[in-house]
């Protein structure tokens, strides 16, 4: 486990700032998603008559609003990419949602943290309404206090946008006692950007540069050591 000095800060001087609150990105960090969005976007640029691209190009679709992805990765308008979501959602909706798995660990960590008495909620750039269908899907639904995720006419994709909805369901309003939790730079600079520590994690699709780069406050290479990160300042 590496842990950074702006995430031990937290627990320096006699009242320490206790975390009760957990926001947890969803694909990349609870669960492996990677081959039902790649098939997904795959499906889509197929059926629009756009090229393929290879697979460490199609990994670059796993986290980020999908839009700007089909708009940056494909060269396209936000017309057009705007069109590829549809598309790509034609395969998602009945298929790509399920070709999908729980990472080793992760139940355990939700369960650790909930006993402690941590508040968990999920902050994804996914659609709100698939977010709770996974979440139900693998039995992880029972640990959430708070489900929130991007809107399906793209109106809350940014991760800071779909972050700040979701703090405004959670009970607890101290930003210094709320931790965010992702795999990629999204989650990072979001988590940020309103205001809160976050922790990288290394299982999932972004490696230690990049995460590194974007300033993450501690990294994970498990499950449980989230859990024991949380937990130490708890």
């Amino acid at each position: 486990m590496i842990r950074f000095e702006a995430f031990n800060e937290m627990r320096k001087g006699e009242k320490q700032m206790k975390i009760t609150t957990v926001l947890f990105d969803l694909d990349g960090t609870l669960t492996d998603s990677g081959p039902g969005i790649m098939n997904s976007v795959k499906y889509a640029l197929e059926k629009a008559g756009e090229p393929v691209p290879k697979t460490d190009e199609l990994r670059k679709f796993i986290g980020p609003p999908l839009k700007g992805q089909f708009m940056e990765q494909c060269g396209i308008d936000e017309e057009k990419a705007a069109e590829m979501v549809t598309l790509y959602r034609e395969y998602f909706t009945v298929t790509g949602i399920f070709e999908n798995s729980v990472y080793d660990g992760v139940e355990d960590m939700l369960k650790t943290l909930k006993q402690a008495g941590i508040k968990i909620a999920m902050a994804t750039s996914k659609p709100e309404k698939f977010a709770k269908i996974i979440a139900e899907h693998f039995g992880l639904a029972q640990y959430f206090d708070v489900i929130g995720g991007a809107c399906m006419d793209e109106t809350r994709t940014e991760k800071q946008d779909v972050i700040r909805y979701v703090m405004e369901q959670c009970e607890e309003k101290e930003r210094d006692r709320i931790v965010m939790v992702g795999d990629r730079s999204y989650d990072i600079l979001g988590g940020h950007a309103e205001g809160l520590k976050v922790i990288g994690v290394l299982y999932g699709y972004g490696d230690l540069k990049e995460l590194s780069q974007a300033g993450a406050d501690a990294l994970a290479t498990t499950p449980q050591e989230v859990a024991e990160l949380v937990l130490a300042t708890s």
